[in-house]
C-alpha cells in the first residue's frame, strides 16, 4: 500500500473507529446472520479454511477465486454470491482472524490490564500478518468487516472498563481509549515506525491520567 493509498486507509480506520457509537450501549454484541451449524455456516467454514491454506502455500497475488473454490469444495459462483469478489472474501477472512478468542488479561488493575492488552494488540497488529489482516480489511469496498473489527476492539476495552468497575476504580469512557490508544497505535503501524511498548504505555498512561 502506497503513501496516498495509506492515508485513504487511515481515513477510512478513522470513520470506523466512530461508528456507531453509543448507538446501543458499549456493551453491544456483534451481530451474526449465519445459522450456526447451518449449510451457510459451513460453507463460509470451508471458504476460510480453503484461503487460509492457500495464503499459507503460495504468493496473495496467485490465489484466485477458481482455487479457493476447487479446495473448499464448492463451485466459483457460490463464493461469487456470496462475497463479490476476491477481495471481499480476503477482508471476510481477516476479520475472523482478528475476532479475540478469550478475554483481556486480568493483571489486576483497570491500568494494567489496559496496558496489557494494549501492547498485545500493537505487537500483533505490526507483524506481518497483522498488517497483511489490516490492509485486506481497509481495501474492501464494503465497510461492514471493517466495522466489525472495530466493535471486537471496542468490546475487549469494554470488558477492561466493567472490571475495573467492579473493583471501584476510576476508569476513562470506552470513547476516549479508542481515541488515544487505539487510534495512535493504528496511526503507527501505518504511517511510521512499530509503536514500541514505551510508547503504548505512554498512551495508556495519558488516557488513565485524564480519567482521574
Amino acid at each position: 500500500m502506497d503513501r496516498k493509498g495509506k492515508l485513504f486507509a487511515f481515513m477510512g480506520l478513522s470513520k470506523i473507529l466512530n461508528h456507531k457509537r453509543r448507538e446501543s450501549g458499549v456493551g453491544m454484541a456483534v451481530k451474526e446472520n449465519l445459522r450456526p451449524g447451518g449449510r451457510s455456516a459451513r460453507v463460509q467454514a470451508s471458504v476460510h479454511t480453503a484461503v487460509r491454506e492457500l495464503l499459507a502455500e503460495m504468493n496473495r497475488a496467485e490465489v484466485t477465486i477458481p482455487s479457493i473454490a476447487a479446495r473448499a469444495g464448492v463451485t466459483p459462483s457460490t463464493i461469487y454470491r456470496r462475497w463479490g469478489d476476491l477481495q471481499e472474501l480476503l477482508a471476510d477472512v481477516a476479520v475472523e482472524r482478528l475476532r479475540p478468542d478469550m478475554p483481556p488479561v486480568d493483571a489486576g488493575s483497570g491500568k494494567a490490564d489496559l496496558e496489557a492488552w494494549a501492547e498485545q494488540y500493537a505487537e500483533e497488529m505490526a507483524s506481518g500478518p497483522g498488517r497483511e489482516m489490516i490492509r485486506d480489511v481497509l481495501a474492501a469496498q464494503a465497510g461492514v468487516n471493517a466495522c466489525k473489527c472495530a466493535d471486537y476492539t471496542r468490546q475487549q476495552i469494554v470488558v477492561i472498563a466493567e472490571r475495573a468497575k467492579r473493583r471501584g476504580e476510576i476508569f476513562p469512557d470506552v470513547d476516549s481509549v479508542m481515541d488515544q490508544v487505539v487510534a495512535p497505535i493504528m496511526y503507527r503501524i501505518l504511517f511510521a515506525d512499530v509503536p514500541d511498548t514505551a510508547y503504548v504505555r505512554d498512551l495508556v498512561s495519558r488516557v488513565v491520567r485524564a480519567s482521574d
